[in-house]
């Protein structure tokens, strides 16, 4: 079982909705989702996003939390945030109808 926290009104994913020019965002650290401008009820209703984010959850697992972090800006600086890999394969994800089996969100 994996369990994720939502943190609501991140001030992390508030300055990365502003460097991305985005309303609403939802950022990744670890296990925990943080969300700007959309509140956990709005996100928890969209599977899309939330296959994304959970996708970026198994990354960090997958790659341990500094080697995740300096892997992925290491993609968006020589690619750019639409071509890092993680985001291509976090947009595979959003159709993967399996990905939240074993996911419990707290």
């Amino acid at each position: 079982m994996t369990t994720i926290r939502i943190k609501e009104n991140s001030l992390l994913a508030k300055c990365a909705a502003r460097n991305l020019k985005s309303g609403s965002m939802a950022l990744v650290l670890g296990s925990t989702i943080r969300l700007h401008n959309v509140t956990r009820e709005e996100f928890l209703k969209d599977t899309k996003w939330v296959r994304h984010e959970v996708a970026h959850v198994k990354q960090f697992q997958q790659k341990g939390y500094l080697r995740f972090i300096v892997s992925y800006l290491l993609e968006t600086f020589n690619f750019g945030y639409a071509h890092n890999r993680y985001e291509l394969e976090a947009r595979k994800k959003e159709r993967d109808q399996y990905i939240l089996d074993g996911v419990e969100f707290n």
